[in-house]
């Protein structure tokens, strides 16, 4: 994501459908130069846009195709291409054949933005141009040495010049950019004159396009988005679609019909794709004559994303002028969004697979309903920060099961689709918290991007404070052993002393100073520098002295140093989890050498039975292949009072990966969940070695589980029996279980969990202070449990 405006992008094209006309192959043909028309194969398409910014796909391509009767062997040809007035030629060598009427896709060079592309059948890596150069195809895998000029090399086979390439078949074809390609205007066609043979418009790398035109159709913007996720009339070239223009963006507008249809699950808003500025004005009644086109958003998601309906290479006549129509709505005394549901009744991809659109039950389906209208909603209620991104949770009145403090919580059963994210493509996005409104009614185009669907407003909201303040626990008795647990959110000494600082307050006025301290997400001394170190005792007192210096007690701290770059996180930052716990209580580290990165602590016990560890601290079954690039829980064992403690610290595999609740897969794939449910299964294991020498023992887990209190991976944790432990957020009421807010959701990822004896003493308290605020120091909420540790006979 990013909070800059991400350009739009077109995709799709129209599939020729009309058989390619059958010619005769001769060996003479085949090595016949580009002066003469091809009648086999020919190039088709070229794109140098990928991966950059705008870009549709993350790579480069050139198209061929075979216009003969009988397949034609490429092995030994290759692409070749050189910079507009250049005379060094750059290889992909070619191998197989391609079919009759076939596509054959030669990737090259790329970037990072952009959906991957289909599978090609040659990878290069030549990076072309996006505006002007010259591909050649050559019967040969010898580097032209024709110069700057090659069109008519006996060992070229076709030719393309474009943009403002110096030599070319007759004229160069026209200039690209990141989003456009030159493609044939029809494919089996070669009159050896680029600027005619070829036209700049969608990227459709695999896909022929072309072909005699078709005589475009009438039609409403209803017609045109139609009642499903991709338009009936997709392909089709469509004229006289009128509306107002509502809203202009940096390359392109949305217009809307004044005069909608009866049917709900139709949109009557739509964006025209005009690449540059467009020249219209808000307001303005227009007539449109364009293409249909499918745009599906790149970024994070990538091809998870839904796609959204447009036109392109459009023709746009100015009418008048009209009222821009009133907004639609969105919540009590309007368009009112399902209440529970984002998508009930599919299997698999949306777009494609036979599904019931359903705009009154599915939150899916009906925000697709609402794409690219001119929307409204009063008052919209703030359920999470404003993000770095610049994009803002919000929801209607009257949504969802609401938190303590104004959020809405994400459930097993309820994914919240009330919820839609504003956006700061058109306008600023204030800085706002969970809890806030936002002033009168808000407007905006309904769009979506990065797996969301989006309401762009063109005027900043107002921000009505909504009194939310950051929460502080309550300090422990001098019987009782205060446990906390905090994602410190990639701490090295390079965050500077504003971190540090924070953490410090965080820890000394918001946690009250708790005896033990379970640290997730702790850097090496020299943080994402990949230098080979792994050692992190800077860091960590580093946050030692910060809460001495903000008054706190002082801190002694424990771990160990993971592999080098084995365990997940930043290159080089070594990230692990950590203890620190006071030294002027009745706490005392049982300090048992033996320990390491690859060393797993046992379950060892004394003369009297009782468990103790192998060494302390130790790590929990590292060898297990569930902490692959992952960090290794640490075990620890504490006196409290003379009775043994043991304390787990985790942080188990994100989230990072699993399709987004939004996208076009539905129910979501969560492809990282079974690493999850591994490792927990690997710690509960090492819990009841604990419970088995001693059923009464004292054991808390605690830590970033990136999973949810009705996770499976909860349920593992927790097991079940006598042996089972308290899973301590889902004691809480509905309103007070969470301790992340990720777009809006409030959910659970951090959890403390303790053993059966425990719980009459347990005192649990989330810690409300980061992730319901945009100015955080970390995007977890710590929490802390206050327990008497009793002798393992006191049951």
């Amino acid at each position: 994501m990013s909070a800059l405006y991400r350009p739009r992008r077109r995709l799709g094209a129209l599939v020729v459908t009309t058989s390619l006309l059958a010619s005769g192959v001769a060996v003479a043909i085949l090595a016949a130069p580009a002066q003469a028309a091809s009648t086999d194969v020919v190039v088709t398409e070229v794109y140098g846009g990928g991966g950059n910014s705008g870009a549709p796909y993350t790579n480069d391509f050139v198209e061929l195709t075979n216009n003969s009767s009988a397949p034609v062997d490429v092995s030994g040809w290759s692409i070749q291409y050189a910079s507009s007035a250049g005379s060094s030629w750059q290889v992909t060598k070619l191998t197989g054949s391609i079919a009759p009427g076939a596509a054959y896709l030669v990737q090259e060079g790329g970037g990072t933005n952009g959906a991957p592309m289909p599978t090609p059948n040659v990878t290069g890596t030549i990076p072309m141009s996006a505006s002007t150069g010259k591909i050649a195809l050559v019967t040969n895998q010898t580097a032209l040495a024709c110069g700057s000029t090659c069109h008519a090399d006996p060992g070229v086979k076709d030719y393309v010049g474009y943009g403002t390439a110096t030599d070319s078949e007759t004229a160069p074809a026209p200039g690209l950019s990141n989003t456009t390609s030159a493609a044939r205007v029809d494919p089996k066609v070669d009159t050896d004159n680029n600027s005619a043979d070829f036209a700049a418009g969608n990227p459709s790398p695999g896909t022929l396009t072309g072909g005699p035109a078709e005589p475009p159709v009438d039609a409403k913007i209803h017609d045109i988005q139609g009642a499903a996720h991709r338009s009936p009339l997709e392909g089709k070239k469509v004229a006289d679609v009128t509306g107002v223009v509502t809203v202009k963006g940096s390359n392109g507008f949305w217009f809307q019909d004044p005069q909608p249809d009866a049917d709900p699950a139709t949109s009557e808003g739509l964006f025209v794709f005009t690449s540059s500025a467009p020249t219209v004005s808000v307001g303005d009644a227009v007539t449109v004559e364009g293409s249909v086109a499918e745009f599906r958003p790149g970024g994070s998601g990538g091809t998870t994303n839904l796609t959204t309906t447009e036109l392109t290479n459009a023709k746009v006549t100015v009418t008048g002028t009209a009222a821009v129509p009133a907004p639609t709505i969105v919540g009590q005394g309007g368009r009112v969004p399902p209440s529970t549901v984002i998508e009930d009744d599919a299997s698999g991809d949306v777009e494609t697979t036979s599904t019931a659109f359903d705009p009154a039950t599915d939150g899916l389906d009906f925000w697709e309903s609402l794409e690219g209208m001119w929307l409204g909603i009063n008052q919209p209620q703030v359920t999470g920060p404003t993000s770095s991104f610049r994009e803002l949770s919000v929801v209607p009145a009257g949504a969802g099961v609401r938190t303590v403090r104004g959020g809405i919580l994400l459930q097993k059963t309820d994914s919240n689709p009330e919820r839609v994210l504003l956006d700061d493509v058109l306008t600023p996005i204030p800085d706002a918290k969970t809890g806030d409104t936002l002033a009168g009614v808000v407007t905006g185009v309904l769009d979506y991007s990065f797996g969301n669907f989006k309401l762009l407003p063109t005027t900043t909201p107002t921000v009505v404070d909504g009194g939310v303040k950051r929460e502080t626990t309550k300090a422990s008795s001098p019987v009782q052993l205060s446990v906390a647990t905090f994602n410190v959110e990639n701490l090295d000494p390079s965050d500077g002393d504003a971190k540090f600082d924070g953490l410090a307050q965080a820890v000394v006025h918001n946690l009250a100073s708790p005896d033990i301290l379970g640290l997730e997400e702790v850097q090496d001394d020299d943080g994402a520098v990949n230098s080979g170190t792994t050692s992190a005792d800077k860091t960590l007192g580093l946050l030692a002295a910060a809460i001495v210096k903000a008054g706190g007690p002082q801190y002694a701290w424990k771990q160990i140093d993971p592999v080098n770059n084995a365990e997940g996180g930043e290159p080089g930052g070594n990230i692990r989890v950590a203890f620190l716990y006071r030294t002027d209580k009745p706490l005392k580290f049982v300090d048992r050498p033996g320990g390491g990165s690859t060393v797993a602590t046992t379950i060892v016990t004394d003369a009297a039975g009782r468990p103790h560890l192998s060494s302390s601290p130790g790590r929990v079954d590292p060898a297990n292949p569930a902490w692959a690039a992952t960090r290794v829980p640490l075990a620890g064992e504490f006196k409290w009072h003379g009775q043994t403690v043991f304390v787990v610290v985790n942080h188990f595999s994100s989230k990072g990966g699993d399709n987004p609740l939004w996208g076009r897969f539905q129910p979501p794939v969560q492809v990282t969940a079974d690493k999850r449910h591994q490792q927990a299964a690997a710690v509960r294991g090492f819990v009841d070695q604990i419970l088995a020498a001693d059923k009464g023992a004292n054991v808390v887990v605690l830590g970033d589980l990136n999973d949810f209190d009705w996770s499976e991976t909860a349920d593992i944790l927790v097991g079940s029996g006598r042996t089972a432990l308290i899973d301590l957020p889902r004691t809480l009421p509905l309103p007070e279980r969470y301790s992340y807010v990720f777009e809006g959701n409030s959910q659970i990822l951090d959890q403390i969990l303790i053993s059966q004896n425990l719980r009459p003493a347990a005192a649990y308290d989330v810690v409300h202070m980061n992730a319901e605020f945009p100015d955080q120091i970390s995007d977890h909420d710590p929490q802390v449990v206050k327990l008497i540790p009793l002798p393992s006979w006191v049951r």
